[in-house]
């Protein structure tokens, strides 16, 4: 309810998870609006991951907040923040929804207890404020009331955990919750600044982006600051920065919001966006934010902790579709686990995919056809995992920034420590699939008749005990689970570039 910058963010949020979104607000035009928004940001939620049966589509408009309400598991509230406002929306929402169907806020800094006092239910409120853009950002604040029950709380920590998020609980209810107060400081040193014509707002932005900014896409604050002292950490840093506290650098009361200063900020931000649009330079974040979050990746830090998170977890989901391997499964010849779109990182300077590129993907492949035979993070934990050994590529076709792609895979053959596999990447031609299972097994054969072969990827994999360092056999699920894939696939014609090698052949 609401679907501004925040709903809409929220709306694609859940669209790219998988979900079915009920919207509604009163402003006119505000579908087309939101729709349009949804396609806008739709790109940027592509590259962070879409979950299977993510679609634009699964969008519902409803024609008042009584029909979010009665539709919902589950609400989001981004009305504008106006106290007054959401405490009457909030009670129309609390009178139509089921009793046992959490409500939760996006208010910035309104106090939830404050919110539920008109509430027949104010034991299902909870603030869940998020960050611009939310289909991006994984933090949200989670600030309970007085009446909030612990099943609430416990349920808007589950469905945040479930959309990939940051869930932040502030233990204390207090206006402006944690985060935006701390940006509050920055933002009144900010003006202060520009009013006294100390800078402008391209050198205030400068002072961050090319420095604190950077350490705080990582670590916060008091780790950056713990770091600062060396050896010594934070008390180390205390002792021999701490004076400094006591001189007069910073001015945290806001000045007067005059016509000059606001004219000053306006002007000055204007001039740092020039000829661009908005548009645009949502376009701009949104790549930079992805481009930070892929380089913290592999560290675990911070976001980057989340989006190793979110791949593993989209191809859990996209296993769930096929189910884990088990006895009763009936093998599909080939294989067909995983599917994607051609990032825009992936692309190079002649606008095609580049040769790593390639290999991400039919990593990724492996990885799901790992997930299918049992070999997940409990198994790598325990000390087992396949490793590559030898890859062979053959590019037959281009694929451009935005083209769905998917992955078949064949097992050639396998034994106890080893596994022969050969990947075929496909350009979809149909690739729109039914939200059950029947309707996926009916529309498979029609959707993917027309798709070309783009690459094939032959790897020999060798099933490796990581603390030893050597070959090990694999343990009793994943090698019944490869003896029936083998089993199943021994029939299908070998592909006529396994075993090939690469040579001047005389003409």
């Amino acid at each position: 309810m609401g679907t501004g910058v925040i709903g809409a963010g929220w709306a694609v949020r859940v669209l790219a998870r998988g979900h079915d979104v009920v919207a509604w607000d009163p402003g006119d035009g505000a579908e087309q609006r939101l729709r349009s928004a949804i396609e806008r940001a739709w790109p940027s939620a592509a590259d962070l991951g879409l979950f299977p049966d993510a679609d634009p589509d699964r969008l519902r408009w409803a024609s008042s907040a009584q029909e979010v309400a009665a539709s919902a598991d589950f609400v989001q509230e981004s009305a504008p923040e106006v106290e007054s406002l959401k405490q009457s929306l909030l009670a129309e929402v609390d009178a139509a929804a089921d009793p046992s169907t959490p409500i939760a806020s996006s208010s910035s800094g309104l106090l939830p207890s404050k919110l539920a006092e008109s509430l027949a239910h104010p034991e299902r409120l909870v603030i869940g404020h998020p960050f611009n853009p939310v289909y991006l950002l994984p933090l949200v604040e989670v600030v309970r009331g007085e009446a909030t029950s612990d099943e609430t709380l416990a349920a808007a920590l589950e469905h945040y955990d479930d959309l990939v998020m940051h869930p932040l609980v502030v233990r204390n209810e207090i206006e402006g919750y944690l985060s935006d107060r701390l940006q509050e400081a920055l933002w009144r040193e900010n003006l202060h600044l520009v009013n006294d014509g100390v800078a402008t707002t391209a050198e205030l932005d400068d002072a961050i982006v090319y420095g604190p900014g950077l350490r705080w896409a990582a670590m916060g604050t008091n780790l950056t600051f713990h770091l600062a002292g060396g050896d010594g950490g934070m008390r180390h840093m205390l002792s021999q920065f701490g004076p400094a506290l006591a001189l007069p650098w910073t001015r945290l009361e806001a000045p007067e919001l005059t016509p000059e200063l606001i004219e000053a900020m306006a002007a000055g931000c204007e001039d740092q966006a020039g000829p661009r649009s908005i548009a645009e330079l949502e376009r701009l974040r949104d790549d930079g934010l992805l481009a930070v979050m892929r380089a913290l990746r592999p560290s675990g830090l911070g976001a980057g902790r989340l989006m190793a998170e979110r791949e593993a977890r989209i191809l859990v989901a996209a296993n769930a579709q096929h189910r884990r391997w088990s006895p009763s499964s009936k093998v599909a010849a080939p294989l067909d686990l995983y599917s994607t779109v051609v990032m825009p990182d992936w692309v190079d300077y002649n606008g095609h995919m580049t040769e790593w590129a390639f290999l991400t993907a039919f990593g990724w492949a492996a990885d799901a056809l790992f997930r299918y035979i049992g070999i997940d993070e409990a198994y790598r934990a325990a000390g087992h995992s396949y490793y590559t050994a030898e890859t062979h590529l053959t590019h037959l076709r281009e694929a451009s920034a935005g083209e769905p792609l998917r992955i078949t895979t064949q097992v050639l053959g396998s034994d106890a420590k080893r596994l022969h596999i050969f990947h075929t990447m496909h350009r979809c031609d149909g690739h729109r699939h039914g939200h059950d299972e029947r309707q996926r097994d009916e529309q498979h054969h029609s959707d993917h008749k027309h798709d070309e072969v783009l690459c094939v990827g032959e790897q020999m994999l060798v099933h490796v005990d990581t603390a030893a360092g050597r070959s090990a056999p694999l343990a009793d699920g994943p090698a019944a689970a490869v003896a029936a894939i083998t089993a199943a696939h021994a029939s299908m014609p070998t592909p006529p570039q396994a075993g090939s090698r690469m040579a001047l052949l005389p003409t």
